[in-house]
């Protein structure tokens, strides 16, 4: 079964949502992030998907201190992610009590380094974040589409031990219209033994019943729980 995996976008310490990841298409949420974090252990779910924005747009994380409390005062499991650059700002991400570090924009500029992230790390503590346009992964804050295909980038990580991602179709992201369900179908056929997660567009629960059948592990939900396009009761039967 799928898991559902909640999100908090942070900045300036409260949670939000990016419309196609535009700050200026920016909705506060006037809701405490660990409060929300709280909120989603006591309604059955185990994990968190937490997203620096201020740290993605300086270029180091800026939230440790949520994320601490976070851990502190859950037992979710944290992936955690925005402005991770070096090997010592992954350490302290984890040392902060997330359980993974989200890494994307570095993963595409410098590959190598990242490949030595995932054997200095393990897998297990390195969540591959992939921007996608078209199948084509995405780039400079998803404005332009490169020419690297999203399978070909997966593929070029997994000698040096990848096993998870998860996948954003920035064209869908934010605007609650659905997701690019041929993308993930394509995903999973082509990467049978990798943990995929979904993220972007998801709308309504026939989203994440389509994505439970094409065999998707897990989906990532935002925007859609904020604006009460699903609720947390429905959510529950794949927490």
């Amino acid at each position: 079964m799928i898991q559902i995996i909640p999100a908090i976008d942070i900045i300036n310490g409260q949670c939000v949502r990016l419309t196609q990841g535009d700050y200026d298409q920016k909705r506060v949420y006037d809701k405490d992030p660990v409060e929300m974090a709280q909120k989603y252990q006591d309604e059955g779910f185990q994990r968190l998907h937490v997203v620096d924005l201020d740290g993605a747009k300086s270029g180091a994380p800026k939230h440790l201190a949520l994320v601490e409390q976070m851990a502190a005062k859950t037992n979710l499991t944290i992936d955690y992610g925005g402005g991770i650059k070096t090997a010592a700002q992954v350490q302290s991400v984890l040392d902060a009590g997330a359980t993974m570090a989200n890494i994307g924009s570095l993963a595409v500029k410098q590959p190598e380094v990242f490949k030595s992230w995932l054997q200095q790390f393990g897998a297990d503590k390195i969540l591959l974040a992939s921007d996608v346009k078209g199948e084509k992964i995405a780039i400079n804050a998803w404005q332009d589409e490169s020419e690297v295909s999203i399978y070909d980038f997966i593929t070029d990580f997994i000698p040096s031990g990848l096993n998870q991602f998860f996948c954003t179709d920035v064209s869908k992201d934010g605007l609650l219209q659905g997701v690019a369900l041929d993308l993930y179908q394509n995903l999973r056929e082509r990467f049978p033994e990798m943990t995929i997660i979904a993220s972007g567009g998801v709308a309504s629960m026939q989203d994440i019943e389509a994505l439970d059948k094409a065999g998707i592990d897990g989906v990532i939900v935002g925007k859609a729980i904020y604006e009460n396009r699903i609720s947390l009761e429905e959510l529950k039967a794949y927490a």
